[in-house]
């Protein structure tokens, strides 16, 4: 049955269902009966079904790209894990991963709505529960569940996975021809690796922006900058780097380093949003922080030493 906008309707229950919008005529609108809303639109104020005609903000296109960088490091450190020191194809093999993503990321955003354009429509994110729809459908009478799961936060939740979609393809038909060409300083076992470890960390991305999604959204600036931290320190103390000429010593100690402090840029920007430039961007000085720390204070918790000044004392 059909309700007129003017005429006495019950109400709508559950925090994400609504009404859709059947006609208008002048300033008078036809709604149907509260359930789910059809994609690209979420409820308003009123329980009305309203299509989402707003943009991504500057947090919103940071979190994509943050998720959107997750497989490109993933693949990286894989590549580099199983290419070998004598291996000339790694940094081919970097720049094809890197090829991949972002022929991902294109694609993905000229076929979100509108069509063919790198411009996106969105859903405005307000809290952590838009997130996670099917957690909040309501029972009347505690038997029959209404159910209106919908994308409220649309499309910063399927767009994801749209993307993963596609740089599994792309790496699938690039990827294997690439390696078989130019990986012959590898066994026959070894040189699929790095396409083997994505066959396995894509399914886990994929798991953990479906489960946890909405808390990626709040957390992933924290995260960048807790993980960056660790795995500079980390790399640094294996490449027993203690001084700042033997950041020179090797080229590619200095691109792990600078890659790190963009992620930590990164990181910072997210935290911060710039929302006035003023104050947020003296922050970005605070970027080599962790680096010059480390190499300032690691002469002095060397284990060798540490344990000689501990014999001298006895």
């Amino acid at each position: 049955m059909f309700r007129a906008a003017v005429e006495i309707q019950p109400a709508c229950l559950g925090l994400y269902c609504g009404r859709t919008v059947l006609s208008v005529n002048g300033s008078l609108e036809t709604y149907g009966d509260c359930g789910v809303c059809p994609r690209g639109q979420r409820t308003d104020d009123n329980k009305i079904c309203r299509e989402c005609t707003g943009s991504p903000d500057r947090y919103d296109w940071l979190y994509l790209g943050f998720m959107a960088m997750l497989p490109l490091v993933l693949h990286w450190f894989f590549i580099e894990w199983y290419s070998g020191k004598k291996s000339s194809s790694a940094l081919l093999q970097h720049l094809t991963a890197l090829l991949e993503c972002g022929a991902a990321a294109v694609v993905t955003l000229l076929l979100s709505d509108p069509v063919g354009s790198l411009r996106i429509r969105s859903c405005r994110v307000k809290k952590l529960s838009d997130w996670y729809t099917m957690l909040y459908n309501p029972s009347p009478d505690y038997i029959t569940t209404v159910h209106c799961t919908h994308e409220a936060v649309y499309p910063l939740y399927t767009i994801v996975f749209i993307y993963y979609a596609f740089c599994l393809v792309l790496m699938m038909l690039l990827r294997p021809l690439l390696v078989k060409k130019i990986a012959c300083g590898l066994g026959r076992s070894d040189r699929f690796k790095s396409i083997y470890a994505a066959l396995y960390f894509f399914p886990i991305l994929t798991v953990l922006q479906a489960v946890g999604g909405g808390l990626l959204y709040y957390a992933f600036p924290y995260i960048i900058l807790v993980l960056s931290l660790v795995t500079l320190a980390v790399y640094m103390s294996a490449s027993e780097v203690e001084f700042f000429k033997d950041l020179l010593v090797r080229k590619k100690r200095l691109v792990v380093l600078f890659s790190h402090w963009l992620l930590h840029a990164y990181g910072i920007i997210s935290i911060s949003k710039l929302d006035k430039l003023e104050q947020d961007l003296p922050l970005l000085a605070l970027v080599p922080a962790p680096a010059l720390f480390y190499l300032m204070t690691a002469k002095y918790t060397e284990p060798s030493r540490i344990l000689s000044e501990g014999g001298n004392g006895h």
